[in-house]
Formats: structure tokens, sequence, C-alpha cells
């Protein structure tokens, strides 16, 4: 198993429990009169149930336990009405080969990856990550003490041997990274999803080297094929994959839910940071897609997905079109396997950036310029687009739009 100590930077390992939070588990304990923390009197809160209609017609009803449960402060990792549930997912969907891994909640996955990060970086620190990659990430990462270190992809996401290049000629090995960052499937912004193979040996040269990997997968269960790709995590047999999921693409981008999975030590760091940060997620958003999952089981949640899935892929199909017609000559692109992106290579253009920013907008079409997941910030003739909330006539609207500022600048 892995040594997660070289991994943990010393501001990460001088955390320590909140003396208010470290008393949650001793709060359930039958007879247990608490004058520890300073929890506001449930009576004066002004709500008294929860029901929500869903689209189905059906009416949900919020279990009163939970829901003045929701109400109230509760432990950092989550209330355990949800964490159990997405316990139980992941060991159904990835079967992961340790059944000892932990589990905690964030304010969207992306406040755990950036949690996960300051615990990982120190002065100077190296970090693998794909070129390109998530906006988000690439401008956190930016303000951070460390290098970025740019790793090839393809329309198959991240190129082995390219990663296999950096690590065994990377002379000094104090220095050589120690943590991989990537994007597995239906890739923001490139759509590429990396197939089986290339997992396989992304997850052997990670072994040979010692690397830490953290998948960022918000899109796994967006693939356009069944069986789905099976993750880094249900390969995972070191120990050294620290899994974000999200519920953000598949229930609600406003719950502002996500979740860790992975070694106990790597994740109670995450839980301490949130300690003495914002705490906790939201109790209600939390309790409400509890009360969702409960309800649904294993087999109605695979049935939603199923359909929300089914939803995407015929609106990659209708893009695609659109796309063909419009955008022919003009730029060229790959068929995702997953998610919700297409990443157009401009013909003819060496930097999208002005053509995006001033006169696409100009034609009233948005998308955004390559330079942006570009770690970095190289000039790019990219263009990342998505098909995900606009109609069939929107789409063809815009690349037509799109495409007459592409000629203009050509």
């Amino acid at each position: 198993m892995v040594d997660y100590s070289k991994f943990i930077n010393e501001r990460s390992k001088a955390r320590t429990p909140s003396a208010i939070r470290a008393l949650f588990k001793y709060y359930d304990i039958p007879g247990m009169i608490t004058l520890g923390a300073g929890f506001p009197n449930k009576d004066t809160f002004p709500f008294e149930s929860l029901q929500v209609t869903l689209k189905d017609g059906t009416t949900l009803k919020m279990d009163q336990k939970l829901f003045e449960s929701s109400l109230q402060y509760s432990a950092t990792p989550g209330l355990p009405a949800l964490t159990d549930w997405l316990r139980e997912l992941q060991l159904d969907e990835h079967k992961p080969r340790n059944k000892d891994f932990s589990i905690s909640l964030g304010i969207g996955s992306q406040d755990l990856i950036t949690k996960a990060f300051e615990m990982f970086i120190g002065p100077g620190s190296n970090i693998l990550i794909e070129n390109p990659s998530y906006t988000g990430i690439v401008s956190f990462l930016k303000t951070q003490p460390c290098n970025l270190v740019s790793v090839a992809t393809d329309k198959q996401g991240i190129v082995p041997e390219s990663l296999n290049s950096i690590l065994e000629n990377w002379e000094d090995e104090e220095t050589r990274p120690k943590v991989i960052y990537l994007i597995p499937t239906g890739s923001n912004p490139t759509g590429a999803t990396i197939p089986m193979d290339r997992r396989k040996a992304i997850y052997s040269i990670c072994q040979k080297y010692d690397i830490l990997i953290m998948e960022d997968d918000p899109y796994y269960f967006l693939q356009f094929c069944d069986p789905r790709v099976p993750s880094f995590l249900s390969m995972d047999v070191d120990g050294r994959v620290l899994r974000f999921d999200s519920l953000s693409k598949i229930l609600s981008a406003g719950l502002r839910l996500g979740w860790v999975t992975g070694p106990k030590e790597l994740v109670d760091r995450i839980n301490m940071h949130t300690m003495v940060t914002n705490l906790q997620v939201s109790g209600v958003a939390q309790a409400l897609a509890a009360t969702l999952l409960q309800k649904w089981g294993l087999e109605g949640f695979y049935k939603h997905i199923e359909s929300v899935g089914k939803f995407y892929e015929e609106k990659r199909n209708v893009f695609l079109e659109c796309a063909e017609r419009r955008l022919k000559g003009v730029a060229d692109w790959t068929v995702p396997q997953a998610g919700m992106f297409v990443w157009l290579k401009l013909n003819g253009i060496a930097d999208s950036n002005e053509l995006i920013t001033t006169a696409a907008v100009e034609k009233k079409v948005l998308a955004v310029p390559g330079v942006a997941f570009v770690p970095s910030g190289e000039p790019s003739p990219y263009v990342r687009v998505s098909f995900s909330a606009v109609s069939p006539e929107e789409m063809d609207e815009a690349l037509k739009r799109l495409a007459e500022a592409i000629k203009e600048s050509q």
C-alpha cells in the first residue's frame, strides 16, 4: 500500500480536528447531554416539513427526523443517510478492491478537488495535468505555488507514452511529480474518454513511479456506451486513487453536491480542511438528495442515469449533424463518447481567443476559447462548445454564426 505521508504537505499535516466538531461522534450516544456545541435551538427554526414534487408527478415527503437533522449543524463528512447510500453505490458500480474506503461530501466536487490539491501542493511542487484540462482547475492551480507539467492528449485522452516519457526522463527524483489530475470520461473540454487499455497503462505507470491519481469523473454516468468504461477506482489495488464524483450533471447543479472516495488517510485530511473553512455541506441539500436516492434505490438510480445518458447522446447526435452542415471545411472535431462537449479545431486559425471573445460575441454566439484550458497559457486553435442546454434550432443557428465568424477571420 501507498505511504501517504510523503504526499501530504506540512500545512495539511498541521491541521487538527476542530474541538467542537470532534464532539459530533458522541452526540448520538443514548443519554448523552451536550453542553459543548453552540447549536441554535430547533424550536426557533420556522420550517416544519419539506416535500417536493417530481416531474413524474410523485410527491416526495422528507422523513421528519431526517428533515430536522438537515436543519442543524451535522458531521463534516455528511449526513449518514446520504454517505451510506453513496457508499453502497460505489461498491455496486465500481467494486473497489479496497472496501475500507472513506467518503466525504463537498459543495460540488470542485470544492473537494481544490482541498485535495491544497493538501498535496508545497512550494515548487510539480503537478501532472492533461493538456488541455478543465479551466476551473487550471485557473485554481495557477494561483498555487506549483508548476504544471503538461501531459499530451489525443482524441482518446492522455497518451501513456507521454506520461511515461516525462517521468522516465525526470532528472531529480526528489522533485518528480507525485500527483496526476485527470478527467477520464467525457473530458472537459475535449469530450475524450480514455479507453480501458490506456487506463491500465496509465495506472501501471503511476504504480511504477508511485504517483497518486486524482480521478475527476463528473461525466462518468453520461457515457454513450454499454457497459460503461470502468473507473480508475475499480482497478486500484494500491490505494493510490482519489476519486471525485458529482450529482450536478445527473440530479441538479444547484444542489451543489459532490463527493470524494478514497483512502481514509487522505479523506481525513480533506475533512480537516473543511472543518476550518466551510464546516459542512448544506444539510437540506443533502437530505433532499438522500430522500430521492433512497426512494429510487440503486435500480431506480440506474434507470434515471440511463435516461439522462440517452438524452445527452441524442443531443450530441443532433449537434454533430448541425456541425457537419455548418462547420465542414472550416473546423475539425472528434465525436465524443460521453459528456456534454465538442472540441473544435478551427482551420487556418492559430489562436481562437480573439475570434471567440470578440467576433463570435458580436454575432451573438458564446463559446470558450481553447487557451482557457491550456495549462501553459499558450495560444490554441481550439474552441470548446457544449450541446447540453440548447435546442436543435439554437444549435444550428449558433454554428451558422460561428462558421461566419471563422470564415471572416480566415
